[in-house]
């Protein structure tokens, strides 16, 4: 059973960090507002400002942030300001074991995959497919506040992830299976392949999402993950949105699902509202759940955070 971070409360501090691409200090300060007017107190990543092209800082630099927020003690939440692209160069950079030993709440989605799944694989904690800094703002919907500090606040088990209403999920392939849930946005997940970061899908329900990318693209994402043996090891498959992604060659992205995944047999569920979507659920990877594609259900079995 994967470590269950200490819970999140009003008045705690969030450790900020820029972890891929930099973001505007303009957005940066309002979203920090908001938090703080929701009652939290924020400390700064040395580089949560900086901009070197397409990543914020360089690498090692980047590591560094991470690793002096999961070594302060008063830090409760690891908040990246966006995803982006070049996460994936700091994992060489983390001691996983210090992590281990001081879990704390990491919440993204986007390129910040690569960190949730690694964090969870090298350090055995809980991570959280939810929130980053740029989603905390008037404009976003309640559901996903609702959903973060349901996972993030709350010891509720067994917690069913619903989708927002008027947007049910749709099972393909029916069946039931238990097992901790792993995954997030495509691109980056197939980035790792050949690494040392690569996914285990061994035993583990795969969710995947994506955004931007034409149907020839995910085609070729899907290939090289099922080449990978990822969809054969794996206990069951939750497709989440493709958001603005483009029809090409007359396929659609469910054109490649029923193609692709279908013909699996694995326990498969579409549509669940995560990551670039407008509607985020908050996935718990690492977590124990139970994806039931029978009775369409999707449950965390655990509880996602602990009164320590």
């Amino acid at each position: 059973m994967a470590i269950s971070p200490p819970m999140l409360q009003r008045g705690d501090t969030i450790g900020l960090v820029t972890l891929g691409s930099p973001l505007d200090a303009s957005i940066i300060n309002a979203r920090v507002q908001y938090l703080r007017d929701l009652g939290f107190n924020i400390v700064y990543g040395r580089h949560v400002y900086s901009y070197e092209g397409i990543t914020a800082a360089p690498a090692q630099q980047r590591a560094e942030d991470v690793m002096n927020m999961f070594r302060n003690p008063s830090v409760k939440v690891i908040l990246s300001t966006r995803g982006g692209t070049g996460v994936q160069t700091i994992l060489p950079y983390l001691d996983f074991e210090v992590i281990r030993a001081n879990p704390k709440i990491i919440s993204g989605y986007s390129d910040i995959t690569v960190l949730l799944n690694s964090l969870y694989q090298s350090s055995n904690i809980i991570t959280f497919h939810s929130l980053m800094l740029i989603d905390f703002r008037v404009e976003t919907p309640a559901y996903n506040f609702n959903q973060f500090f349901a996972a993030t606040s709350t010891l509720t088990s067994p917690r069913t992830i619903q989708n927002p209403p008027n947007m049910p999920p749709v099972s393909l392939v029916p069946g039931n299976v238990t097992g901790p849930i792993v995954g997030g946005n495509l691109t980056s997940l197939v980035n790792t392949l050949g690494t040392p970061y690569e996914l285990n899908t061994q035993g583990k329900i795969l969710f995947l999402e994506e955004t931007h990318s034409p149907s020839n693209m995910i085609f070729r994402y899907l290939t090289q993950l099922m080449m990978s043996g990822k969809f054969k090891d794996c206990l069951g498959i939750i497709m989440g949105e493709c958001t603005n992604c483009l029809v090409s060659y007359g396929k659609t992205y469910n054109d490649l699902i029923n193609d692709l995944l279908v013909p699996l047999g694995k326990p498969l569920m579409i549509n669940l509202a995560t990551g670039h979507g407008f509607y985020k659920a908050a996935i718990p990877i690492g977590a124990t759940v139970n994806l039931n594609t029978t009775d369409n259900r999707l449950t965390v079995l655990e509880p996602t955070v602990s009164r320590k």
